[in-house]
């Protein structure tokens, strides 16, 4: 009896679960049908969308770079304006006596470009000769030097200088170099062979003597006194193209005021001066000072300044109408 049941029972379930297993096979079948469509859909890559909010950026960097340098032209501008100012209203003061200022004074720098009245005798031999620079003559330009000699005190003159200055005299031609480096060579040669002073007797010496006293007599060199208005200045600031100086071959490109005082013997500090003179004599025109207007010009004026913020200016508008115009060809052929 007990084994009737029981397999009454294991029929029933067999029963049950064959029909289970034909419902679970049959959803299986029906979600594999329905699976490709579905991993299509979820596997299917998106489509690509604009630029990231990163590189939008990116493209209008050089107009904010271009934006930047065009405001800060407008302030060298104003730099510019204010130092010529400075310029001018130091010029359109009364000139200083020279012996008045100190070249070791810590406000040496303070008085640049103050005018100073300074007398004595220009020591023509250790001229030195700053370029080439060159200059336009009548539409023609014409390369030269500037010239700096120093200016050394005057005795029995007390209104002449107490200690040498070197004094920037103004531009000269070619050859007024060429003439100088002449006459250096010659005065070396010449003192290379002068003959020995020979040790001879007392009537040999008297009569040397006496030849020297008369040419001596015949020969005397007459000091002019030179009066020099000028104005402080400090030296130059060169740019990497202008070549080093070389004070063993004459060549000096820049005014170096410790090196220029170095090579004439005197002491670096030194003070330096450029003379100026608006009123040129013409039968006598060289060397020619610098007048007022080009000491209160600068290589860099406030209208060139203008020109540089135009450029600019314009260039960052180029550029980021360009970013935009770029942006917007993306989004419409989205």
């Amino acid at each position: 009896m007990a084994a009737s049941i029981s397999k009454t029972l294991t029929r029933n379930l067999l029963r049950r679960s064959g029909e289970t297993t034909q419902a679970l096979q049959l959803r299986l079948s029906s979600a594999v049908a329905s699976a490709p469509a579905i991993s299509v859909t979820e596997t299917q890559p998106p489509e690509k969308g604009g630029p990231s909010k990163w590189s939008k950026l990116l493209l209008f960097i050089p107009g904010v770079i271009t934006f930047g340098l065009g405001s800060w032209q407008i302030i060298r501008r104003q730099d510019k304006i204010e130092m010529l100012e400075y310029r001018q209203n130091r010029l359109q003061m009364d000139p200083l006596n020279c012996n008045e200022v100190s070249p070791s004074s810590e406000n040496l720098d303070s008085l640049e470009f103050c005018r100073v009245l300074c007398r004595g005798v220009f020591d023509e031999k250790k001229s030195i000769f700053i370029g080439p620079r060159s200059r336009s003559i009548s539409g023609v330009t014409e390369n030269g030097y500037y010239v700096i000699t120093p200016l050394m005190p005057l005795a029995n003159d007390p209104k002449s200088v107490q200690t040498p200055i070197l004094v920037n005299r103004g531009w000269v031609p070619r050859n007024w170099r060429d003439k100088s480096l002449e006459v250096a060579a010659a005065d070396d040669q010449s003192l290379s062979t002068a003959p020995p002073p020979q040790e001879s007797g007392k009537s040999s010496w008297w009569m040397f003597s006496s030849k020297k006293k008369k040419v001596e007599e015949d020969q005397v060199p007459t000091l002019k006194s030179t009066e020099v208005i000028g104005v402080i200045r400090g030296s130059e600031k060169p740019s990497i193209f202008v070549p080093a100086n070389d004070p063993s071959s004459f060549q000096w490109f820049y005014v170096d005021v410790p090196a220029i005082a170095r090579a004439s013997g005197l002491p670096e500090n030194t003070l330096y001066i450029e003379a100026i003179n608006d009123n040129v004599d013409p039968s006598n025109p060289y060397p020619i000072p610098k007048d007022t207007n080009t000491l209160v010009r600068s290589s860099v004026m406030p209208q060139d300044h203008l020109n540089y913020t135009f450029t600019w200016y314009s260039l960052s508008a180029a550029v980021t109408f360009m970013a935009y115009k770029r942006l917007q060809s993306k989004k419409t052929r989205r």
